[in-house]
């Protein structure tokens, strides 16, 4: 295969928009519109939300920034990208590959269960998915609409393949005529359903006590403690909701034209993805605020949350079924761009690597893809006993991707790009037909000393805690 073709096979972003939007929807998902609400209404609501966009334009726009670029002036995948960077350092693209793939067979399984809401709402069932009346392993106890569908082998899997499915469409086709077209018809879509049903729920009778907790902050029992954590959540949060670390943005970047502004398209990603979370925030606060009596406890809820207490919500709001079947609309589109970019940056890998063709690579990926995601389709069905250092298959690759392999990453690139290859290497790539490099010195704090103390503070966190 000639260069030529493979530069024809891999394409790349026909547009500065297109490249926003599709980057942007690679950052926006499920981190954005489920994490990021429960984690601010459980770390002190508007303390939370300060530390989070101090933390976006700094930490978040530093290492998108150097991801992009590195990208960029490559031209390749994260393998290739890593390497030329700085060879001693080319494990960096095995990892940042690695990743990614390890994510998107989890992640599609999660989007399948979206899509058996999402299918439940649309065809008017919405009070069922309330419903807490299944019987599990014993006679007292009652299983969930959300425990039994998941404990089922069959429709989990249907769903997680459809997702598969779904998500491999656009990268099949290519970047520009695939990604790109998707994201500038998703994007829009979902802005305009997130804003829609924010303000619907603002709305509601007793929605305004619920604004309050979530935007003002709360410093009741807020010991130094707890301030640490909050830190830490909000810098971990950053990877949910930016896609960093991920070898995402180093992908995409690969695809970017030369002509367009790096730095100014970075902080217009940070300010879509941080609007879109903070959107969902209106949306989930204070709608599970009112319908909860003010209970807090209902916020914390974890994973629970958007399968478990928001069809409760939904259930007993009015228009309940037309705000739900929306809403799960919102959360599907939002998991669709993100799995999108999730296998685009294998896909890009498995073409570079092995020189294939796209549509060969893309058959490989989605082999990978089912298998892997089986295993965690089982994890909560036949093989529910299972458990690996306590933790089932599912959470067991969300641990080892998001609080080992990702800090872990993050912190080696900023000791490549702020020692080694030094800072100069990404400040030339952004300079690239601009006149002045405006957060040069913001840049090169960052990425020399505190996202690297920041990585560590995230992969001591949750070993510190449980002791």
């Amino acid at each position: 295969m000639n260069d030529t073709k493979k530069a024809s096979e891999r394409g790349g972003f026909g547009s500065k928009l297109g490249f926003i939007l599709a980057a942007a929807g690679s950052a926006v998902g499920l981190g954005n519109i489920w994490r990021f609400p429960y984690l601010a209404a459980k770390y002190g609501g508007g303390v939370f939300l300060l530390i989070y966009i101090i933390f976006a334009v700094t930490f978040g726009f530093t290492l998108m920034l150097t991801e992009i670029a590195i990208g960029r002036s490559t031209g390749k995948s994260v393998i290739g990208a890593y390497k030329a960077v700085d060879k001693r350092f080319s494990f960096l693209g095995v990892l940042a590959a690695a990743i990614p793939a390890l994510i998107l067979p989890y992640y599609c399984v999660i989007g399948g269960w979206v899509l058996k809401y999402m299918t439940v709402f649309i065809t008017n069932s919405g009070a069922e998915a309330a419903k807490a009346e299944y019987a599990g392993a014993s006679p007292d106890v009652k299983l969930s609409f959300f425990e039994h569908f998941i404990g089922q082998l069959v429709q989990p899997s249907v769903f997680f393949i459809i997702f598969v499915l779904l998500t491999s469409v656009a990268v099949f086709i290519g970047v520009e005529k695939g990604i790109e077209l998707v994201s500038k018809f998703l994007m829009p879509v979902l802005l305009i359903l997130i804003v829609g049903i924010a303000i619907y729920t603002l709305t509601l009778d007793g929605a305004g006590e619920g604004l309050k907790y979530y935007l003002l902050p709360n410093t009741k029992d807020f010991t130094f403690s707890k301030l640490m954590r909050t830190i830490a959540a909000a810098c971990g949060q950053l990877f949910y909701s930016m896609s960093i670390a991920m070898g995402i943005m180093v992908t995409y970047g690969s695809y970017m034209r030369k002509e367009d502004s790096l730095e100014n398209s970075v902080r217009q990603i940070e300010i879509f993805d941080t609007a879109v979370a903070f959107l969902a925030g209106l949306i989930i606060v204070p709608a599970v605020f009112v319908f909860s009596g003010g209970d807090s406890s209902a916020l914390n809820a974890g994973p629970g949350l958007m399968f478990i207490t928001l069809p409760k919500v939904f259930s007993e709001m009015p228009a309940g079924g037309i705000i739900g079947s929306a809403f799960f609309i919102l959360v599907a589109l939002a998991a669709l761009t993100s799995s999108i970019s999730l296998m685009e940056t294998v896909v890009a890998v498995v073409m570079e690597k092995f020189r294939l063709s796209r549509a060969k690579s893309c058959c490989i990926v989605i082999a990978l893809t089912l298998a892997l995601g089986m295993l965690s389709v089982l994890g909560y069905s036949s093989w529910s006993d299972v458990k690996i250092f306590g933790m089932q298959i599912l959470d067991l690759f969300d641990f080892t991707t998001n609080n080992l392999m990702m800090p872990v990453l993050a912190f080696l690139t900023c000791i490549l790009v702020g020692y080694i290859a030094k800072t100069k290497y990404i400040e030339e790539e952004v300079m690239y037909g601009e006149k002045r490099f405006r957060s040069k010195l913001l840049y090169s704090v960052m990425i020399k000393a505190v996202c690297p103390v920041c990585m560590i503070m995230i992969l001591i966190t949750p070993f510190v805690t449980e002791i």
